[in-house]
């Protein structure tokens, strides 16, 4: 049951939604549907930096539906630092024929639809993908969002009770026993976040 804030906020999206062929981000998610996502960006800075690459994978059930992912490449409007080029290996001229910010936002928003969305983070990866649809559609993404880390904090003050938790991706992948991919590539990020939110929603359960 969705809490009287919830509805509060859903009813303001509503009224500042400027594209109405978005209307469907509002409608009832498909039950036990979710999607992880992650993004590679021109740098860490939320307010100024800008997104390179978006990836998308539908989680239904207990399957991860990696037939029917979603990888979008969009053309920077800010300067590639060289500390994300170490860590992405993206360069300028990589993306220079990425999509627009709006063909992005339509394939995007389209793809996810009104399910929730899962990451590792994920505060960061939905502050920038607001700055990149809000400009278009009038509003923030008002997606329920779920922070696989949070969720590994849980489970390990269950297992250790009180003390420090180690909260790196590395050592979530390791603890649960999860295989890993080359990391900094936003498909294999979320497709490794999909795995991650799986193994802890079970063993949470």
């Amino acid at each position: 049951m969705k809490s009287a804030w919830q509805n509060w906020k859903n009813y303001w999206y509503k009224r500042h939604l400027t594209v109405s062929d978005y209307a469907f981000l509002f409608d009832t998610p498909p039950e036990n549907e979710w999607v992880s996502i992650d993004c590679e960006t021109t740098g860490l800075d939320v307010r100024h930096d800008h997104i390179l690459t978006i990836a998308a994978v539908k989680i239904v059930g207990e399957r991860i539906m990696s037939s029917e992912r979603l990888e979008l490449m969009l053309c920077p409007s800010s300067r590639v630092s060289p500390d994300s080029i170490r860590i992405h290996h993206l360069r300028e001229s990589d993306v220079q024929g990425g999509m627009s910010a709006q063909q992005a936002t339509d394939r995007l928003l389209r793809f996810i639809g009104s399910r929730p969305l899962v990451g590792y983070n994920i505060k960061f990866d939905q502050s920038m993908i607001n700055r990149l649809v809000a400009p278009i559609i009038g509003i923030a993404l008002p997606n329920p969002t779920i922070d696989i880390a949070p969720m590994f904090h849980q489970l390990r003050q269950q297992q250790l009770g009180h003390g420090d938790i180690d909260l790196s991706f590395a050592n979530i992948t390791r603890t649960l026993d999860l295989p890993t991919w080359a990391a900094h590539d936003a498909y294999n990020d979320a497709l490794m976040a999909a795995l991650v939110f799986l193994s802890l929603r079970h063993r949470l359960m």
